[in-house]
């Protein structure tokens, strides 16, 4: 069978869009709104002519082609419509939820949920140092003992002369806080082996802990600053605030959306 294409005129291209037909493909007329459509998808403005009229030309040889091939019967079409159409929900899902989550989550509405829920963006911190003397899976019970005992004479040192700082640079394993007189910065609460943090957070301000041993050995705490409990900005915690948001409001529309349409399964 042979294919025509004939246009009407490209002087419609740039005129508003009415509804007739601006070119046919073997007599299965093209509309002013189809091709728009195109233009705006592949992005090429309608005030560029060269572009527009280059643009009609291969549209509806595309168009051409795909009618001929389909009146081929050489492909199985059955399969490519149910193709098709996945990728027709797919796409339209999806530029649904991005064009409602654009509005429903804005700035506003982060900030006014930051600053109604602000005390579940605080953080309770202290600064603290610590001498550590490593343990390892392959030490047997005397060679564990023996760190235990070490730690304990460096702890008494610790806490009768006070020297904390030059005791961590003579004998910590942790070699980037022993630098720094033991000083590990502050930390948030949580962030650190529990049974570190559990001790560090205890301690008042210049207090010196016991010996207590982590997965990575035994540790000596001095609180450098008390736990203070602080605020997080509002720039540190917006991206898990509209994460959070727009999680609850695609669920949320979701549901909605479902609740409008009724679904039944017929057996058999």
């Amino acid at each position: 069978m042979k294919f025509t294409v004939i246009v009407t005129s490209l002087l419609i291209l740039t005129a508003c869009s009415d509804g007739k037909g601006i070119a046919s493909v073997d007599g299965e007329t093209i509309t002013q709104e189809m091709f728009s459509a195109y233009l705006e998808e592949k992005r090429i403005p309608d005030t560029n002519q060269k572009r527009v009229e280059s643009a009609l030309d291969m549209y509806l040889e595309r168009e051409a082609l795909t009618q001929a091939i389909e009146d081929s019967e050489k492909l199985d079409m059955q399969g490519i419509e149910a193709e098709l159409n996945e990728l027709k929900k797919q796409m339209t899902i999806s530029r649904y939820f991005d064009q409602y989550l654009k509005s429903a989550v804005n700035e506003e509405a982060i900030r006014n949920f930051y600053s109604e829920n602000s005390e579940n963006y605080q953080v309770t911190r202290a600064q603290v140092a610590h001498i550590l003397l490593r343990t390892r899976k392959t030490m047997d019970e005397s060679e564990i003992g023996a760190v235990r005992t070490r730690a304990q004479e460096i702890q008494s040192k610790a806490t009768s002369d006070g020297n904390f700082a030059e005791l961590a640079k003579a004998h910590s394993e942790d070699k980037i806080s022993a630098a720094k007189g033991g000083d590990l910065g502050w930390l948030n609460e949580g962030a650190v082996a529990p049974e570190f943090s559990k001790v560090a957070f205890t301690l008042k301000e210049g207090e010196v802990s016991q010996v207590i041993q982590t997965p990575f050995g035994f540790h000596i705490i001095k609180s450098i600053a008390a736990p203070q409990t602080v605020q997080k900005s509002f720039e540190s915690v917006k991206g898990d605030i509209r994460y959070q948001l727009k999680s609850e409001a695609k669920k949320a529309e979701l549901e909605r959306l479902l609740s409008t349409v009724e679904i039944e399964k017929f057996n058999g």
